[in-house]
């Protein structure tokens, strides 16, 4: 059932804007899971394929820790929102996250114990280390997205705090680049051995950051409570059936599932096409991501410096999807020999993909609106669609990328490769459909006056 709120004439009673404090404090709380999905979708392909596994099976251990992420997303909703405690399942599972992250990259376990290197036994091991990885981020990522509207009812606060928590996922990123910078100059890889040793690094090194963060978080962040003012009892939870009635749930959940489908669909096919189809530098495998990532915390930070409403985010949101299809087309028929114009592209995909994911998940904000014992399982439902259609795009394109030809003639000027399908064509297409879906929204924000108490005590 629905809440229902009384009428307040009081001026105190509207939500009022949340302190810079606890804006930062909340933003960081995101970093673990941000600096080890960065490392996930980024580095998993390259890792895999190259200690040996095929790129059909690289993407099998993939889609299995999406789908394990897409469940878990539903029923850690579900579990939030009937027992609370959003700092309790954020911590427990940061706890799994910083545990299980290591052994995605650690190699083999089962291999050694069966003293066997058969491609099934390593596709079951990396899929298995997968899943369990996931489970943990998806209750650190439910309970502090869903936590936000806990924190405050202002619309504008809450559009502030997810922009603080996307720069600092822009500062895990390119925490993460700089770290892998070091370890590939500092570690020669020559054998198996190297190459686990390189990424094994690597995850540590991305644990410890994110632990810092996830810490400052915890301890800089109260337990919200829910105060709201509702007729008959205040906990009252809210029926699965509820949201589904809502068109504007449909709506948002495509164009979350679109956005997070752009984004990370995207990041998991840059490197291959900054090296195997414009065969930049080295260095640029490095570079071109971390200029994406500046691009994108500036633009963030910009962003919590405004006031937001329904049609402004409808009005950014197809700002960035419209610049993301330039950027798509762009990347799709960019030759070799300009292939400096990738740092320009660089640049514009930053800005496009800060627009798209702030103004994306603040539609999810709009969607709860002052409905909060049901919350959780909104962020819980609608990530559950980006997981399963972002793995399903990912196995899909690499299955293709197997019985792609690899010869000189298949690198001739005339000739698309996979590759560029996944980072150009596909996120473009996602972004028009997007903007298209954002269009026949009807968001209204609405300060409601049914906040008795401060959220946050």
């Amino acid at each position: 059932m629905r809440n229902d709120v009384e009428n307040d004439d009081d001026d105190d009673s509207y939500p009022k804007p949340v302190g810079r404090r606890c804006v930062f404090y909340y933003g960081v709380g995101h970093m673990l899971n941000d600096i080890t999905a960065a490392c996930w979708f980024t580095y998993l392909l390259l890792f895999l394929t190259e200690i040996g596994l095929s790129p059909r099976d690289a993407a099998i251990a993939m889609l299995a820790g999406q789908i394990a992420d897409g469940f878990a997303t539903v029923f850690a909703g579900e579990l939030i929102d009937r027992f609370g405690h959003f700092k309790v399942w954020h911590g427990a599972g940061s706890i799994l996250v910083a545990i299980s992250f290591s052994s995605v990259f650690g190699g083999c376990l089962p291999c050694k114990i069966l003293a066997s290197c058969s491609s099934v036994v390593e596709t079951v091991s990396y899929s298995t280390s997968a899943a369990i990885f996931n489970v943990g981020w998806a209750a650190t990522q439910v309970s502090h997205m869903s936590m936000v509207n806990c924190i405050s009812l202002n619309s504008s606060s809450r559009v502030v705090m997810t922009s603080c928590r996307n720069a600092f996922t822009m500062v895990a990123n390119l925490s993460l680049y700089a770290v892998a910078l070091v370890v590939f100059s500092s570690i020669k890889a020559t054998t198996h051995a190297d190459i686990e040793n390189q990424y094994r690094w690597i995850a540590y090194t991305s644990i410890f950051i994110g632990c810092c963060f996830v810490g400052i978080f915890h301890l800089g962040t109260k337990e919200p409570r829910l105060k709201i003012c509702v007729h008959g009892t205040s906990n009252a939870r809210i029926a699965w059936a509820y949201w589904f009635k809502k068109v504007l749930y449909y709506q948002v959940g495509l164009v979350y599932m679109l956005t997070r489908l752009v984004q990370n669909v995207s990041q998991v096919y840059l490197a291959f096409y900054v090296m195997d189809d414009l065969q930049m530098a080295k260095s640029a495998k490095a570079l071109v991501p971390a200029i994406i990532y500046m691009s994108s915390f500036f633009v963030s930070v910009i962003m919590q410096e405004m006031s937001w409403t329904g049609q402004r985010l409808k009005a950014y949101y197809s700002a960035g999807g419209i610049l993301w299809v330039f950027c798509g087309a762009g990347i799709l028929f960019l030759p070799r020999n300009m292939s400096a114009f990738m740092y320009v592209i660089s640049v514009l995909i930053g800005i496009a993909n800060a627009l798209m994911t702030v103004t994306g998940v603040s539609m999810q904000s709009i969607l709860v609106g002052s409905d909060l014992n049901g919350c959780a399982f909104v962020y819980g439902s609608l990530s559950f669609l980006d997981k399963i259609s972002c793995g399903l795009a990912v196995f899909a394109l690499q299955s293709f990328q197997s019985s792609s030809p690899k010869t000189e003639e298949a690198l001739s000027t005339d000739y698309i490769s996979v590759t560029r399908y996944g980072l150009g064509l596909l996120p473009a297409v996602c972004s028009l459909a997007g903007v298209a879906i954002t269009y026949t929204m009807k968001l209204q924000t609405q300060d409601s006056k049914s906040l008795m108490e401060p959220l946050l005590e």
